[in-house]
């Protein structure tokens, strides 16, 4: 979607979508001499309470990176209580989230899942379709490179079929054709943990997002901490390529 921000009555922009690389579970739970999966799992509960305060903080749209696709190098346990995880927060949250006015969905490659963690992921994209108080997007087998590559071969299949042309192709269309394609850019992206790399996750629709780098932990990210992160994204001066105001 098109460039620009919205202000508050005080003329401080507004992070309406904020992105979440959610990193440090692993790490958090390793420092305190429990397995990996513990500390994701205490990640989904922290997913819980961000989801809960969003809307509160003038958040519209929030993205957070679950599982990418570099994830499947992971140990055979750890994938496999991932997705356990991801499967009980959807069975677990699909009554609250209907009830919070909250829209789910999903971005990403799906032909990888386990077929029944599919089917609970369509179901509660249909059953949440209707509310928008906040909308709420999960990365799961989840690469911006494979996003972008996917895109690119569906573009190319309308070429050869004669059914597109390429000087039709712009950063328009080709947006339409990301897994993204009915969501606005990202405003703001915050990555915990201390790591500092964007790990190929949104690439095309953060081209002018801010970024924030914290060292917190993903299972001690607070919601006091995304309110504030949020405030110091007001005072920020976007420009999109223009000069700097007066």
């Amino acid at each position: 979607m098109g460039l620009g921000d919205k202000s508050d009555p005080a003329g401080l922009r507004i992070a309406e979508h904020v992105a979440i690389i959610m990193d440090g579970n692993g790490r958090w739970a390793t420092n305190r001499g429990w397995p990996r999966l513990v500390g994701h799992r205490k990640g989904a509960e922290r997913v819980k309470e961000i989801v809960r305060c969003a809307p509160d903080i003038g958040i519209r749209w929030l993205t957070i990176y679950a599982f990418s696709t570099e994830n499947w190098k992971r140990s055979t346990e750890e994938v496999l209580g991932l997705m356990t995880i991801f499967a009980r927060y959807i069975e677990r949250e699909a009554d609250r989230l209907a009830a919070e006015s909250v829209r789910m969905r999903f971005i990403g490659d799906r032909s990888r899942l386990d077929p029944k963690l599919q089917r609970l992921m369509a179901g509660i994209e249909a059953r949440t379709a209707p509310y928008s108080r906040l909308n709420l997007t999960v990365a799961i087998n989840y690469g911006g490179r494979d996003e972008i590559l996917r895109a690119t071969r569906r573009v190319a299949a309308e070429v050869a079929a004669g059914r597109m042309t390429p000087d039709q192709i712009n950063d328009a269309l080709l947006s339409s054709y990301l897994d993204t394609a009915d969501l606005p850019d990202p405003d703001l992206v915050i990555r915990t943990s201390g790591e500092t790399r964007t790990s190929n996750f949104l690439p095309w629709q953060t081209a002018y997002a801010e970024y924030e780098f914290v060292e917190t932990l993903w299972p001690d990210f607070t919601p006091a901490e995304l309110a504030a992160i949020v405030a110091r994204f007001g005072n920020r001066e976007r420009r999109f390529g223009g000069a700097v105001s007066a």
